[in-house]
């Protein structure tokens, strides 16, 4: 039996991984390390956020971006955008350097057991932990608007499901949003030969100032504070107090969760936008349709005035919505009872970023109503994997079994294994692949590779 099971290989699993083993528990990783930066970018995109403020966690803060690019002579500046490409080669390194190695399996199910957790991949793998830590990304949470969700693929997609958007050239494109996905998209769209338009409900496209230097006189650093969610204080409190959000009523967490750090365009990108892509401001898009080989849009304004648009492809630069119910492979035993943030849909989670569950842990995107907007960023990841393992270990230290669920309880006894033969697992026997504890506890252990 694991210590620890870290489902998701991107920067806040490889981080929690990279803890996990410092801390000397037995643990696996699953999942493609940068899925979603090595999948999801379209080619050419930038870092939005600054590099300093762009490292993925280990306990000895050594490797960071920028001695990843020191040592191959790449130029890491305040205020100078760096590739998608030379960032996800990063995570990629530190994966290799600095965490327990990634399997490139897929958790398919989570299910509670007398013991802990069985987790079963689609490779075949069957594992049993005391913890599970979902670290997931935002792949699982994509988000179309209502009206899109009908449409055939061919039609409309997500931003984050194009790799190489040369096949639109010559297509005409109508890309829905308003923030830096909609923008660098449309962007990228325009100079790969799209005939491109933003639709944006909101009455005019925001865009941050350009950085402030970092060594500034006191009085501006007072009055403005950089942080690593930009400047100003209430960007400092989220990014460098995200435990004195969670303290704040679910209530006024999930309002911040959903309207703090909005759509805004990265300074950079503003020019190249401007004076190549057409914006339809003050549009609420009402109905989508397939008329032949194209979409008809329906879109509606502020004052009751009405326009289609008919186009080739929609991109939904949408977002992501961080809900339990996308989380398919948690069990539905498991899912139903969660204690929720207020009304979302989304985890609520202790300072170690436990659920109400005993011995599940949530990182990322889903412990954003919890706390704060900074878990929807990268610097996030240093203080998540910090507590998680925390967390991880005074679960594994505490003598009372975790309470399963009487549904979950009967499916992990009656599961059947890969051989077909029943597995008993709900009777404490782990499965041969499973590692023995060291007689006296749990102490240090080999991490797996």
């Amino acid at each position: 039996m694991y210590d620890l099971v870290v489902v998701g290989a991107g920067p806040y699993g490889l981080s929690i991984a990279s803890h996990a083993a410092a801390a000397g528990l037995n643990l696996r990783v699953l999942g493609r390390p940068m899925a979603s930066w090595r999948d999801h970018m379209p080619k050419g995109m930038f870092l939005k956020s600054e590099p300093w403020s762009s490292n993925l966690s280990d306990p000895a803060g050594t490797h960071t971006l920028a001695a990843y690019c020191a040592a191959r002579g790449i130029t890491v500046e305040h205020g100078k955008p760096l590739p998608i490409g030379t960032f996800t080669d990063y995570g990629q390194w530190f994966g290799n350097k600095a965490a327990p190695a990634a399997e490139e399996q897929t958790a398919t199910s989570i299910i509670p057991c007398a013991r802990g957790f069985r987790v079963e991949t689609a490779e075949g793998d069957v594992l049993v932990t005391r913890t599970v830590a979902v670290a997931v990304g935002v792949m699982p949470f994509v988000h179309k608007p209502g009206p899109l969700r009908k449409l055939p693929p061919g039609l409309v997609s997500h931003s984050s499901h194009h790799r190489d958007l040369s096949r639109f050239s010559n297509k005409d494109v109508t890309v829905v949003g308003a923030g830096q996905a909609a923008l660098e998209t449309a962007a990228l769209l325009a100079e790969a030969g799209a005939h491109v338009r933003v639709v944006a409900r909101t009455d005019r496209i925001n865009w941050n100032s350009q950085p402030q230097p970092l060594q500034r006189s006191l009085l501006k650093s007072l009055r403005d504070p950089h942080c690593g969610l930009g400047t100003g204080w209430p960007s400092w409190v989220f990014s460098e107090m995200p435990w004195a959000v969670r303290k704040l009523p679910g209530a006024l967490r999930q309002h911040i969760a959903r309207t703090a750090l909005g759509p805004a365009g990265a300074w950079w990108l503003r020019d190249r936008f401007e004076f190549a892509v057409p914006v339809l401001l003050g549009s609420r898009l009402s109905s989508a349709e397939q008329v032949r080989d194209q979409v008809r849009l329906r879109l509606e304004s502020d004052d009751g005035a009405v326009r289609t648009v008919e186009t080739d492809h929609v991109v939904a630069a949408t977002g992501f919505s961080p809900r339990l119910a996308r989380l398919a492979m948690l069990d539905e035993s498991v899912r139903s009872i969660l204690h929720r943030v207020g009304t979302s849909d989304a985890p609520e989670l202790n300072a170690r970023f436990e659920s109400s569950h005993p011995g599940l842990f949530f990182a990322g995107l889903l412990a954003t109503p919890s706390f704060g907007p900074s878990m929807r960023f990268v610097y996030g990841a240093t203080f998540a994997a910090h507590r998680v393992v925390q967390g991880v270990q005074r679960r594994l230290a505490e003598p009372r079994l975790a309470t399963v669920p009487h549904a979950a309880r009967s499916r992990a006894i009656e599961q059947p294994g890969r051989n077909g033969q029943l597995t008993g697992y709900a009777q404490g026997q782990a499965p041969g692949q499973g590692r023995r504890r060291t007689q006296g506890g749990r102490g240090p252990t080999a991490v797996r590779r």
